[in-house]
């Protein structure tokens, strides 16, 4: 189970993800309680060892902005979350970085498309609501063969049934492993990523 711990912002979250065997950490570059400014990245970037892939995470930046923004962090992978096409996904490959396309499950049949995005990832209808929602719903969407993270109200108690029900490649979390909003719990992180590798 491939495993992105995101909204981090402190030496200590991104030591204690890698250490508990995350496969990716996001830094959110965008308005947002847990955003980071492209020098704190690459302050923390240090601590991100080869293997574990750093994600630059954005939500209505244009994907020209979101590359530039990216490049000055130095991250060489990039989230874009909201309505995104082709072109979007061809300008980050363009750049020479790799895109995770995130979409909620309230998006169109097209959006769920494969746009050739190297991951794809599936929100809540209410994304960052951090509430649970219907799982297994996501079957439906005809995603085999296909890359794809799951997010949205997923915690360290649920993780495990959740990626089951939808048949989950991967997983997502970030208000999940918080004790207050965008403040990290060491041991939730922990908690989690080995309840969704178990």
């Amino acid at each position: 189970m491939f495993v992105k711990v995101c909204g981090l912002s402190t030496p200590e979250s991104v030591r204690e993800a890698v250490d508990a065997g995350a496969d990716a950490v996001g830094f959110v570059l965008t308005s947002s309680p847990r955003e980071v400014s492209p020098e704190t990245v690459r302050e923390l970037l240090p601590l991100v060892p080869a293997g574990v892939r750093a994600v630059a995470v954005f939500r209505h930046e244009t994907a020209a902005d979101a590359i530039a923004i990216a490049r000055t962090a130095g991250l060489s992978w990039v989230q874009l979350h909201g309505h995104r096409t082709a072109a979007d996904v061809q300008a980050v490959h363009d750049a020479g970085m790799r895109l995770i396309r995130a979409v909620t499950m309230g998006a169109s049949p097209e959006e769920f498309g494969d746009l050739g995005e190297d991951l794809f990832l599936i929100d809540a209808a209410v994304p960052g609501s951090g509430e649970s929602w219907d799982y297994a719903s996501v079957r439906e969407k005809g995603l085999d063969g296909r890359s794809w993270l799951l997010a949205g109200g997923l915690e360290p108690g649920n993780v495990a049934s959740a990626a089951a029900s939808a048949s989950a490649w991967g997983v997502d979390v970030s208000s999940g492993v918080e004790s207050s909003r965008g403040v990290k719990d060491l041991a939730k992180i922990r908690a989690f990523v080995e309840a969704a590798k178990a």
